[in-house]
């Protein structure tokens, strides 16, 4: 079953943010960490159609060409000079997806999604899926309480809008 909050939690989901959420739901079946055993690039496989007609740009392959690199740092004459790169991103460069598997809890991938994020220029949303179930632990459920605890103790305030967690 697709799993998703939108945090904060006293946010709610923009169309645009929905869209991207059928996109998993759509192909669920072919996805389902119950019962599947992809890696975060075959999952985005599997999303890259739905993605693609929302009008997402969607990571292609592993080398540069083909990899999303989105500006960080500007050097002389506004020219970009350092980049991070996402699995896909919005047309209007408001929304990067990170699709995750067993990293995500397992090295604090998810943390790094977030951090690399926050530091994209004119990045306002940041979506993270993750497996519900990932060598019997459910990196949803744990990914949740770890956002829940970070807005709510509201000691650490992100640039981002919000922060999607899709489990998948």
């Amino acid at each position: 079953m697709i799993k998703f909050q939108l945090f904060p939690r006293s946010l709610g989901i923009t169309p645009e943010i929905r869209r991207l959420i059928d996109c998993f739901e759509a192909v669920e079946g072919d996805i389902t960490s119950a019962t599947k055993n992809l890696t975060s690039n075959k999952v985005l496989e599997k999303v890259r159609n739905g993605l693609e007609s929302i009008g997402f740009q969607v990571e292609s392959g592993k080398s540069t060409q083909k990899r999303i690199a989105i500006p960080v740092l500007f050097g002389l004459n506004s020219k970009p000079d350092k980049y991070f790169n996402a699995d896909a991103v919005s047309s209007d460069g408001r929304i990067v997806l990170e699709v995750e598997a067993g990293r995500a809890v397992v090295n604090n991938q998810f943390l790094k999604d977030i951090f690399q994020a926050c530091m994209m220029f004119e990045v306002e949303y940041l979506a993270i899926a993750v497996r519900n179930d990932y060598r019997g632990n459910d990196d949803f459920k744990r990914i949740f309480t770890f956002l829940e605890t970070l807005y709510i103790s509201n000691r650490l305030k992100l640039p981002l809008k919000g922060i999607l967690l899709i489990g998948y």
